[in-house]
């Protein structure tokens, strides 16, 4: 498997931009499971599952507490990483107190995908009907890299994963990584020296 973007890098059948396969950033976001020696992570499972039935390749798992600053600080060091394509973070994207992965990842956001929450919701609502509405599910694209905020349960790592993510993360990680496109010495550190 090529190990560098630019060898990765090429289109699909419609001419655009995508990186295939993908290299993938998984962070699941408990703090039960974090606690744990021995945690159990379905979300995480799933996601993984859904981009290795498809030839992507997950490079990094990371478990972190129900914490804006943990989130985010995973989630920068993932995409600061020239290995990592897309990053997609589970849990904590509720309504109560300690729900805070939207916030922390938002927060690295450079440009946001509102399209990705509003299609999750209209999908999540055929599925579980009036309680979508309490997803804050988000995405946007930070140092150059697809990051995807969604539920933990299972239900909804798959719909997200299978439905949406999946499908369109080779193109957004083609589109924006093409002005790096033959770069060799970039820098992706842009948030290294923060907190």
């Amino acid at each position: 498997m090529a190990t560098d973007r630019d060898e990765r890098r090429g289109t699909d059948h419609h001419g655009h931009d995508i990186i295939d396969p993908l290299y993938v950033g998984i962070v699941t976001v408990s703090s039960s499971r974090a606690d744990e020696t021995d945690p159990d992570d379905p979300g995480g499972d799933t996601i993984q599952e859904c981009f290795e039935d498809e030839g992507h390749e997950v490079r990094e798992r990371l478990l972190v507490r129900d914490d804006y600053s943990s989130i985010r600080t995973a989630v920068r060091g993932l995409v600061a990483r020239r290995d990592i394509d897309v990053v997609v973070t589970t849990g904590g994207t509720g309504v109560t107190a300690d729900d805070v992965s939207p916030d922390a990842t938002s927060s690295l956001f450079e440009r946001d995908l509102p399209g990705f929450g509003e299609r999750f919701r209209a999908l999540s609502w055929e599925e579980i009907g009036t309680r979508a509405i309490a997803s804050r599910a988000t995405a946007g694209i930070a140092v150059d890299t697809p990051v995807f905020c969604i539920p933990g349960s299972t239900g909804a790592c798959q719909t997200a994963c299978e439905q949406l993510i999946v499908p369109e993360a080779p193109h957004l990680a083609g589109l924006a990584t093409r002005h790096r496109a033959g770069a060799t010495n970039q820098s992706l550190s842009a948030y290294g020296d923060e907190e």
